[in-house]
């Protein structure tokens, strides 16, 4: 089997995700009376390319978990899958501030010139 790359994105299809999978079914405590307490109805999927762990347990039903648990496999993968945008600069670069104060400081010896003499000078 290959190694996913950063190019290479996760496979969603639920079908290819079954072989990539390891499902071990689990017994978990907590409200729910017999059915929880006595059977195996909790699922655990480890996604062996990823390294992700993802368990359900919230339903009395085996199948219901594996499907929940298979769901929240596949928006965990989408999440990982999506290229995040390209960061656009907002801050002003560090020459554009200093052409911008020199203009000013320009502009303003420009303005002394054309003050009338004073007692002073």
């Amino acid at each position: 089997m290959k190694a996913v790359t950063d190019t290479m994105p996760y496979t969603t299809d639920r079908e290819i995700l079954k072989l990539e999978c390891d499902i071990t079914f689990v017994r978990d405590s907590g409200p729910g009376g017999q059915h929880r307490n006595r059977r195996e109805t909790g699922v655990r999927l480890y996604h062996r390319p990823s390294g992700i762990t993802i368990t359900a347990t919230e339903r009395r039903s085996q199948n219901q978990n594996l499907e929940m648990a298979f769901d929240r496999l596949i928006r965990r993968l989408e999440d990982l899958n999506k290229v995040p945008k390209k960061r656009i600069a907002t801050r002003p670069t560090r020459s554009s501030v200093k052409k911008r104060l020199e203009h000013k400081k320009q502009l303003s010896r420009k303005k002394d010139t054309r003050k009338k003499p004073g007692v002073d000078d």
